[in-house]
């Protein structure tokens, strides 16, 4: 694998699903949407794009009331049937703004997730999986999923390691902005 560094101007965020009717059956809920909140607040902080997925929002709701509060005015939310986020709107998008890495959150873990990752890997994303902010109804399923996607080239990280390693240094306004939000 190549060596993957996740910078600034060439990185997204992706939420995956993180719906009203779907993230109270999700193991470990409240961290799951406490570090989506975080991953989110850091992407908004540093001018990262975010793209928020909703998986049949007319059955599962919207995306959760607390992650939309935290959404930008540039944040884009794109309704979807297919498992995978990776979808045309998304690659579009993606592909207008440069992006070249792109950091993967959200539920479940084992479907949406999984899928997303592997299709952002085949058409050549380097993905990262941030793997304190997704979650799935069981927790097997959500382990055998992140050992999956290291099998297939996906970069498994944490919130914070991602949001230090797009700052790159601690002497700098970046630094400053997000260190309230790692704390």
């Amino acid at each position: 694998m190549a060596n993957v560094r996740f910078q600034l101007e060439h990185t997204a965020v992706l939420v995956v699903d993180v719906q009203e009717k779907l993230l109270p059956h999700i193991h470990n809920a409240g961290q799951v949407q406490q570090q989506v909140g975080r991953l989110i607040d850091g992407a908004n902080v540093l001018g990262v794009p975010v793209i928020v997925t909703e998986q049949y929002r007319k059955g599962l709701g919207a995306t959760t009331a607390g992650l939309v509060e935290k959404m930008s005015k540039t944040s884009r939310v794109l309704e979807k049937t297919r498992f995978s986020a990776c979808t045309d709107d998304v690659r579009k998008i993606l592909c207008e703004k440069g992006i070249r890495c792109v950091i993967v959150s959200g539920i479940e873990a084992h479907v949406c997730v999984l899928q997303t990752c592997l299709d952002l890997v085949g058409c050549g994303y380097l993905t990262a999986v941030a793997v304190d902010a997704i979650g799935s109804r069981r927790e097997l399923d959500q382990t055998v999923a992140v050992d999956r996607m290291v099998q297939a080239g996906i970069v498994p990280a944490t919130v914070e390691s991602v949001l230090l390693e797009i700052v790159g240094e601690a002497a700098t306004d970046r630094f400053k902005a997000v260190l309230p939000i790692i704390k």
